[in-house]
């Protein structure tokens, strides 16, 4: 079986041939088109006609990209829905309700491509990564220091984790994987303030990074927050899925 479909000049019996075929057999299909774009949702935009690239992933993904610059100009996310109407790709999100119509003007070609890939990226170093080594190994903080949550969301944000200190304080952690600076204080700070109004002044901030600014480090020392150094681990994990075989087309 072929890993990639190609048809140029697609009609659009052509594109909604294949957008079936990839759906059957979870393929991520690419059309290379002049269109115009319509969004209807949160707001209303629209996008004159130009030469641009349509991705479709398995997972519902729709991304729209032009000649420049790396972002999509317009996308929807995974569990969107794709359908044809008329000469028009359509992906629909239900929640909340977004529409974004691609209106075909010249399809210069659209391919399936049938791709195989169960590796899942695994960073080394990261945040993720320092959390993990706080929640096996607390003392590394400070002797007493118990985590209690990851990734909690609070009034103004999410906090990377939050604990206790051994004086039953609520200890506040802002992980940061290389050299901290101004802007993580202010996002500590940020942090402790909104905690400060549902528990006094019985709350610790902590940036943990392995290094920081001198203005990071001034700034602290006025607001009143407190420092630990910590290196990410570099430790490395890869993890494998067993392949499936795709049935022939």
């Amino acid at each position: 079986m072929k890993k990639i479909v190609v048809r140029e000049n697609p009609t659009v019996e052509d594109v909604k041939e294949l957008l079936e075929f990839a759906e059957k057999h979870n393929g991520m299909v690419t059309i290379f088109a002049r269109c115009r774009v319509y969004y209807e949702g949160r707001a209303k935009s629209e996008l004159g006609e130009g030469d641009r690239i349509i991705i479709i992933k398995p997972d519902g993904s729709f991304l729209i990209h032009q000649n420049k610059k790396r972002e999509p100009v317009n996308w929807q996310p995974p569990g969107s829905v794709v359908k044809i109407e008329g000469n028009k790709v359509v992906s629909i999100r239900r929640k909340p309700r977004e529409k974004l119509e691609v209106e075909l003007i010249e399809s210069y070609a659209i391919t399936v491509f049938l791709a195989e890939d169960y590796e899942e990226l695994s960073l080394t170093g990261s945040e993720a990564e320092m959390a993990k080594l706080i929640f096996e190994k607390p003392e590394v903080i400070e002797e007493g220091f118990k985590p209690m949550f990851k990734e909690k969301p609070i009034k103004h944000g999410i906090v990377d984790i939050l604990g206790v200190d051994r004086e039953g304080n609520v200890v506040v952690l802002e992980l940061k994987r290389r050299r901290a600076d101004l802007h993580a204080v202010s996002q500590l700070k940020r942090y402790v303030d909104s905690l400060k109004e549902e528990y006094g002044d019985k709350v610790r901030g902590i940036l943990v990074a392995p290094s920081l600014t001198e203005g990071a480090r001034k700034l602290l020392e006025k607001e009143g927050l407190e420092f630990r150094k910590l290196e990410p681990p570099k430790r490395e994990s890869r993890k494998k899925s067993k392949q499936k075989t795709l049935d022939f087309f």
